[in-house]
């Protein structure tokens, strides 16, 4: 079952029926739709976002207020919730089309295309800053991945870039210090990501074999031990709350770092 949380600033007719009419393509999928109407302050739409993200729900709505529909965007980056926008598109369409803006409210198509544009600039920061590289650049970030090899920093980056955060991540290797840049961000933007030592080895052993044997120890079960635990003694004394990733979706752990976030 599906939740999907309707949220509207009328009554919710125009949300309701244009969403009914989308869901009959999917017959199979049984769903739950969950009605917010009459929703015009941010706090009405943060409890709604907090209610979906603890219910693994979405959020859909017909927003005409460019304030809100701002907010509601931000909120979804915030608690991991995917944010529908069924209004907004039309509306900066038809203002393009008609040389108008609604209601007088100049801004609305501009503001659309400063998102977009945001998310492709935080996809390239992301592939920039992967894999430690640009770390001069670290202070630009807004969440920082810290992690041995094979634990999920750089699919954790991209996704998080296409939720509109500045992602980096910066490996950790056995006996080797960290960049200084890393050590002087704040600790609330830093995130070590570690992971059981048999789920580890099974993954390195999959690179190793790709790699036909030429990664040494990299995939030896005491080698992984070791390096696991010495990633866990730096983000102890850098003072930076972990993340443990072992079986879990990037989704998930996208959504554990953001709560921390706050």
């Amino acid at each position: 079952m599906h939740e999907i949380f309707v949220i509207s600033d009328g009554t919710g007719q125009t949300a309701t029926q244009t969403l009914a009419a989308a869901l009959t393509q999917f017959a199979e999928v049984e769903v739950n739709l969950r009605l917010r109407a009459g929703v015009r302050e941010e706090a009405e739409i943060a409890a709604v976002v907090a209610e979906a993200a603890s219910e693994s729900g979405f959020v859909v709505h017909t927003l005409v207020t460019q304030r809100l529909r701002n907010f509601i965007v931000r909120q979804g980056r915030l608690h991991n919730v995917e944010t529908i926008d069924l209004m907004g598109p039309l509306l900066a369409r038809l203002s393009h089309r008609l040389a108008n803006s609604p209601s007088e409210r100049p801004g609305i198509y501009q503001n659309l295309d400063d998102a977009y544009f945001r998310t492709l600039a935080a996809a390239d920061f992301a592939i920039r800053h992967d894999d430690g590289l640009r770390t001069h650049e670290l202070h630009k970030a807004e969440i920082v991945l810290v992690g041995v090899s094979r634990t999920f920093k750089t699919p954790l980056s991209i996704y998080l870039a296409f939720k509109g955060w500045y992602a980096a991540n910066v490996p950790v290797v056995l006996d080797m210090e960290l960049p200084r840049p890393l050590l002087d961000l704040a600790p609330s933007r830093v995130f070590g990501v570690t992971m059981s030592v048999a789920r580890l080895v099974t993954l390195r052993q999959s690179r190793h074999a790709h790699l036909r044997n030429a990664t040494g120890d990299y995939a030896q079960a005491d080698y992984v031990q070791r390096e696991l635990r010495y990633a866990r003694m730096l983000f102890a004394r850098a003072g930076w709350r972990t993340i443990n990733v072992t079986d879990k979706p990037i989704e998930e752990i996208a959504s554990e770092i953001l709560a921390l976030r706050e």
